[in-house]
């Protein structure tokens, strides 16, 4: 579609975008707590037989599987959850980008003392009728983000030279043209270069607040001085490092922040993971400590990330299960607070497998304590039914004969569970240099006549299992 077709068309996708949001409101489709997370991973990165202590008190953070369109109109409404219209100081979201191109997740296995890779499919970028399509998917969303922001909210909006400027429009008009801040401009260094063009080595955030009087906090940034010398200037204070003399001056709209590097520390192997040090800027620059911060296009969770680390909440929201997975990983592994996992209702957790569990034990400890062991055995999973490539369901065979449990991704105990909510207490999962939860689990706890354990585990396909026993 020409660009002159695609200006006439943003009158009508303003117009059925705010028909959509208005039908969208009186539509009823419930928020269902799935879990609540109590991360357990003891300092020094080990897990033992530590169990979460969970506090019965309201939870703002958490994930929420579904389409985000729907989520974000339940937390308008506040008939499934505690209403969050208005509520939220900062948007950061990072949609597609119109690549159209698929995504793909990369999955590590171990096999025969080396380590083979498989592919499985992520989420696609790719839109039917272009940008038209792209457009009218994003409006709605945007107008939602708009009713949830407080007063003094603002929403940063990642894009990339691909559609950048066509969102201009669409914010200028749901925002307001005086309401725009920032075109921030994050340039990076990566492999890749053209012939034809300059390489295009950035990405374009733009900046809206949702009233004038928003929250912001200037972030300081080296400048160097002329000839890398002490001015001396009267009342300017001056520092020094490696290259020379500077002062430090409120931060401009060009940032130079790396991209996430293949041996990170940070990497969770998700195709479009951005750097925490990005979010970090963005977090500090719009909120304040205890402010809640929300995602709706989630992706590797760097958002959750750094605003448990700074100390403010979080809502995130993602409809691949790639994505759900690996915030909740990222969450535990940095110790965080507890967390629901949720999703919308008729978003069902798929299941293809089962887990095989050898022995269940229970033993008596001093000081009124019981020690739980539990030993797995094997992982069923059928593969004719897995989404992947035929060339990777012959490794998949391979890796179930030679050790089944090579497959499974997560696993977390409710050691007390109701029947109703399961409580997160104990999680163990693959990490980026080992490819194997453990198989043999200990859990100390208070001592019990009978209880119910519930153990829950997902494979490296994202299908899940639970399993309820009685001790």
């Amino acid at each position: 579609m020409s660009n002159k077709l695609i200006i006439d068309e943003l009158s009508n996708i303003v117009r059925d975008g705010k028909k959509e949001v208005e039908k969208l409101l009186n539509k009823d489709q419930s928020i269902i707590t799935e879990s609540i997370i109590v991360p357990s991973k003891e300092e020094g990165g080990f897990f033992k037989g530590v169990v979460g202590d969970f506090q019965k008190k309201e939870v703002i953070n958490r994930f929420i599987y579904g389409d985000n369109l729907n989520i974000m109109k339940e937390l308008i409404k506040g008939e499934s959850c505690p209403s969050l219209k208005g509520k939220i100081d900062l948007i950061y979201i990072d949609p597609p980008f119109l690549s159209k191109a698929d995504y793909n997740t990369k999955i590590s296995l171990p096999l025969k003392d080396k380590k083979v890779t498989i592919e499985k499919f992520a989420y696609s970028d790719i839109w039917k009728e272009g940008i038209v399509s792209y457009l009218k998917m994003l409006y709605p969303r945007l107008l939602l983000m708009k009713e949830l922001l407080s007063d003094e909210g603002s929403i940063y909006v990642h894009l990339d030279w691909h559609i950048v400027h066509y969102v201009k429009i669409l914010m200028d008009e749901i925002f307001g043209e005086d309401m725009f801040l920032n075109e921030i401009i994050w340039s990076y260094k990566s492999g890749g270069v053209s012939k034809k063009y300059f390489s295009r080595k950035h990405d374009t955030i733009l900046l809206y607040s949702k009233t004038g009087k928003y929250i912001f906090n200037p972030q300081k940034e080296k400048s160097y001085n002329r000839g890398l010398k002490p001015y001396r200037f009267k009342g300017v204070e001056e520092f020094v490092d490696d290259i020379g003399w500077y002062t430090l001056v409120n931060m401009k709209d060009v940032w130079n922040i790396d991209m996430v590097g293949r041996t990170s520390k940070e990497r969770v192997g998700y195709a479009t993971q951005k750097p925490e040090k990005l979010l970090e800027r963005i977090i500090l620059s719009s909120t304040n400590e205890n402010s809640i911060v929300a995602d709706f296009f989630a992706g590797s969770g760097t958002t959750a990330a750094v605003a448990e680390r700074l100390n403010r909440r979080w809502i995130l929201s993602d409809m691949g299960l790639t994505s759900a997975l690996t915030v909740q990983k990222r969450i535990i592994d940095i110790k965080g607070h507890q967390f629901l996992f949720q999703r919308l209702e008729g978003e069902e957790l798929t299941s293809n497998g089962e887990l095989k569990i050898k022995g269940i034990d229970k033993q008596n400890l001093k000081d009124k304590e019981e020690l739980i062991s539990i030993e797995l055995e094997g992982y069923e999973i059928d593969i004719d039914n897995i989404p992947i490539e035929k060339k990777y369901k012959k490794l998949v065979e391979e890796v179930l004969e030679e050790d089944s449990l090579n497959l499974i991704d997560f696993i977390s105990i409710d050691p007390d569970y109701n029947g109703e909510v399961f409580i997160s207490r104990w999680q163990n999962f693959r990490e980026n240099d080992i490819y194997k939860v453990e198989e043999f689990i200990e859990l100390k706890l208070p001592k019990k006549q009978k209880r119910n354990i519930a153990v829950k585990v997902v494979d490296v396909f994202g299908y899940e299992n639970k399993y309820i026993f009685e001790v």
